[in-house]
């Protein structure tokens, strides 16, 4: 068998290229390839050539599609498929099979011919009503869950037909001894399958972790019991794509875990769909006949009539029973209509058979390019129609709810707010706050967000919102990723705390997330505020439509707000920078207090009161005492120049850096009754000597002598405050000088007595 890399190489080529220009105007991608295979092959061109080596390639190609295919159906949506879904299946299958069946025999075409037509007709490509949907936005509707029902339930029937098929033409015709052969090795063949999916390959999870396969491993394993199952419905007299779509559909959950068995998912859908599948849809079209305009036009326009007029009236007549209206169900036949590569492998099997010949493969090919390049067009017309009428229906019940990773104060007076309208789940590790927020009345669960069963337990799979409020970036961007690629989460919002714009710019790229509240802000100082009750809570009516980030810039220009939500009628939404406004919206508010909270202690009232620096650079220490020894003089009875003199001298004794970043300078100075503090945050470092690194926090202190206990107190005091988690990063991305007198004001420390 030779073999030609540049063949194969032009093939990939040509098969990458054209499925990318199909999925640019919106169509999937086996259009492109069917057509590029038809244009620059054998049919017209001649440019790409056939050969045993890309047969082989192709052949393995489509088995891994249909597993991949079978692994994204769950057998439990084809049993609970609705009454639509079952009704448009049958009207959209058998209608056009009929039809198309009959004009075959009518023309001359043997029974098992017509039946290949019949069956071409009547499949509907699922691929490519997902990607209209989604482009059309229609996927929580009602039509769009009849579509996919019914294109599950026809391409499942179409497939054991088909199969049916094959073994009636393995057994040379059609009797009794035929026909009971046949049946009985369809029903070993289902039995023995069954067998296995039910109670062997549920323990394949166990058998890799003992093992300790990897993906790689995994993947290996996978393909193994594929092509066992593909060899044994050979063996059936049916033809192996049935047995790799049966693996695939016990194969979706084998005990792996959510988050590994959709990785495992993603690697078959690229090694065939991204590599193996396009070579088939290629080489199909290096089987077409262009003379089929010529010589059977008219066999070829009466198919592809028949198979439009029968799938789309078909559908409408059966679907009457759910009395959902006949657009809806004209709608629902012109957006089925499509066919895709469930047929295109159908005829091209039937082709190598010699079931069919060139010519009845031909209009078969013709027929899915032509009804798959309508159905956009016919479905938007048919959307349109239903929403003039409006009879365009939601569907019941779409994703819903919010889930709220974090538990803490600030959580849990969103999740108040939305709770209102919607149902809401908080997970937290801290027991503490779980407790806190049950005793509000939430629903809350202890443990890891990053544990798949905490959130298949929290309702993940069903929610429509994920907020994400922990303090720890790596976990906000692990747990989103798990959120969307294992529960398919439609909506992720995460908070930003401002230190890494670029990063937290990446996580969202990288998750497909928003950031919540529209920009970035202290959860630290609000988890205090709201905590200790030190907030008002207000509105803003939106007048007219601005993007979100304007609008925080806009809520948090008088003083700092913390856009809570968003009520639309009775509804509660979170707000994020994706937001989408419409008119009468109402942005619910929560604030910083008008009048500040009383100092609780001496401390306090020192904070409240001392001068706050914030720098951007200070070229040496000596230039820093110069910059922080007016302001600080100037609350003590002395002059600047001697403060300044003073601290030079205390560095110059033993270093006052305690803290890597952190520096305390203090000074005693003459006088009864004197203290004061400065707070300085330089951005880019105050250079002390003998540390390599720069100082961004300073402390500085002065005192008189007689008031040595208070001056503990403060030191006491400034220990707590550095050594809560968070305050560092807290203190670098503060927005300015009033945000940094009150994360020290607001920090949670033990305090004295008022008089103390």
């Amino acid at each position: 068998m030779a073999f030609s890399l540049l063949n194969l190489l032009l093939v990939l080529l040509v098969a990458w290229g054209a499925g990318l220009l199909a999925r640019r105007l919106g169509y999937p991608s086996v259009l492109g390839e069917l057509i590029a295979g038809i244009l620059l092959g054998p049919p017209l061109l001649g440019w790409l050539a056939a050969s045993e080596a890309l047969a082989v390639l192709a052949e393995a190609g489509i088995l891994l599609m249909m597993l991949y295919i079978g692994m994204e159906i769950d057998p439990k949506d084809l049993k609970k498929a609705s009454k639509g879904g079952v009704l448009a299946a049958a009207g959209g299958f058998i209608t056009p099979f009929v039809l198309c069946y009959g004009l075959i025999v009518w023309a001359g075409g043997t029974p098992m011919m017509a039946a290949f037509v019949g069956i071409a007709a009547g499949v509907t490509s699922l691929a490519t009503k997902s990607r209209i949907l989604v482009d059309l936005d229609l996927l929580d509707t009602r039509i769009a869950h009849v579509m996919m029902a019914g294109a599950l339930v026809a391409d499942t029937v179409s497939l054991i037909i088909f199969a049916a098929l094959l073994g009636l033409a393995e057994a040379g015709g059609i009797s009794a001894a035929g026909l009971a052969l046949v049946a009985g090795k369809a029903v070993l063949f289902f039995a023995v399958a069954l067998a296995t999916g039910r109670f062997v390959l549920p323990h394949l999870g166990r058998l890799v972790q003992w093992l300790g396969l990897g993906r790689t491993g995994t993947f290996t394993l996978i393909l193994l019991v594929t092509f066992g199952f593909a060899e044994g419905a050979e063996l059936a007299g049916m033809h192996g794509i049935l047995g790799a779509f049966v693996a695939g559909l016990f194969l979706r959950e084998i005990g792996l875990g959510r988050s590994a068995e959709r990785d495992l998912v993603t690697v078959i859908r690229d090694a065939s769909l991204g590599f193996l599948a396009p070579i088939f849809f290629v080489t199909a079209g290096f089987a077409v006949s262009l003379e089929v305009f010529s010589t059977s036009l008219g066999l070829l326009a009466g198919v592809i009539v028949l198979a439009t007029i029968g799938k789309i009236v078909g559908t409408a007549l059966f679907y009457l029973p759910t009395k959902n209206g006949w657009r809806e169900g004209i709608t629902i036949g012109a957006g089925m209509n499509g066919r895709g590569a469930v047929e295109i492998i159908v005829a091209q099997i039937g082709l190598s058979m010699g079931l069919i010949t060139a010519e009845i493969f031909s209009i078969l090919v013709f027929m899915a390019l032509f009804t798959t390049a309508t159905v956009p067009v016919f479905l938007k017309w048919g959307v349109d129609w239903l929403r003039r009428k409006g009879e365009l229906v939601r569907a019941v019940p779409p994703r819903e709810g919010t889930l709220i990773i974090g538990a803490g104060p600030t959580a849990r007076a969103i999740a108040e707010v939305l709770l209102r309208s919607q149902p809401v789940t908080l997970i937290d590790v801290n027991q503490h706050q779980v407790e806190l927020a049950r005793g509000a009345g939430l629903e809350a669960l202890q443990g890891s967000a990053l544990d798949e069963q905490v959130l298949t337990d929290a309702g993940a799979g069903r929610v429509r919102h994920l907020l994400l409020l922990t303090p720890n970036a790596e976990v906000n961007a692990l747990a989103a990723r798990l959120a969307r690629t294992a529960f398919q989460v439609p909506e992720i919002h995460i908070w930003h705390d401002g230190s890494s714009s670029e990063g937290h710019e990446a996580l969202l790229a990288h998750t497909g997330g928003t950031t919540l509240f529209a920009g970035p802000l202290s959860l630290t100082e609000w988890n205090y505020r709201v905590a200790h009750d030190e907030y008002e809570r207000t509105g803003l009516a939106l007048e007219e439509t601005r993007p979100p980030k304007a609008v925080f810039a806009e809520v948090q220009a008088e003083r700092e707000r913390l856009p809570l939500a968003v009520a639309r009628g009775d509804q509660y939404l979170p707000f994020h920078s994706g937001f989408a406004f419409q008119p009468d919206d109402r942005l619910i508010l929560l604030q910083a207090p008008t009048t500040p909270r009383e100092a609780y202690d001496r401390f306090d009232r020192l904070v409240a009161r001392c001068p706050v620096l914030d720098l951007e650079a200070v070229p040496s220490l000596d230039a820093f005492f110069d910059i922080v020894a007016p302001p600080l003089a100037a609350e003590l009875n002395i002059a600047p120049d001697e403060l300044a003199a003073r601290l030079h001298e205390r560095e110059a004794m033993s270093s006052t850096v305690v803290l890597p970043g952190l520096a305390v300078p203090h000074v005693v100075i003459d006088g009864e009754d004197q203290f004061a503090l400065a707070l300085v945050r330089c951005r880019e470092g105050v250079p002390f000597p003998d540390h390599p690194e720069t100082v961004h926090t300073l402390f500085v202190l002065a005192g008189s002598a007689d008031d040595r206990n208070f001056h503990l107190r403060v030191l006491s005091a400034i220990a707590q405050i550095v050594q809560r988690p968070g305050f560092e990063r807290d203190w670098l991305t503060a927005r300015d000088a009033q945000a940094l007198r009150r994360l020290v004001l607001q920090a949670e420390r033990r305090r004295l007595t008022p008089e103390g």
